[in-house]
């Protein structure tokens, strides 16, 4: 994974954790007008094409697209971000691991 993808990957890790802090992100979300789940959403979609064009783990970003959608619940929204963070904290420790596939 290049250092874009790990950028890519990083930063939407750190993201969706904050949007899982309960009331803080939920908080975040309300103040803003649902906003950052559109924001959220863009990230995510740019990820997946960057990380598919490298071949990376994608998984934690699709999942986090459909988080992004789904969040408009609160309480499903805030167990799906924390779902995605997981997620994509795994994928990023696993990512330093893995070699390019050509």
């Amino acid at each position: 994974m290049s250092s874009l993808g790990k950028l890519f990957k990083w930063g939407t890790f750190a993201y969706e954790a904050f949007l899982a802090i309960p009331f803080i992100g939920g908080t975040f979300v309300v103040a803003n007008a649902w906003l950052p789940l559109g924001v959220a959403f863009l990230l995510h979609a740019a990820a997946v094409v960057i990380l598919l064009r490298e071949r990376g783990p994608y998984i934690g970003n699709m999942i986090g697209i459909v988080t992004s959608v789904v969040a408009l619940i609160p309480f499903v929204g805030w167990i799906m971000h924390a779902i995605t963070a997981i997620v994509l904290l795994i994928e990023g420790l696993s990512g330093n691991r893995r070699r390019p596939q050509y």
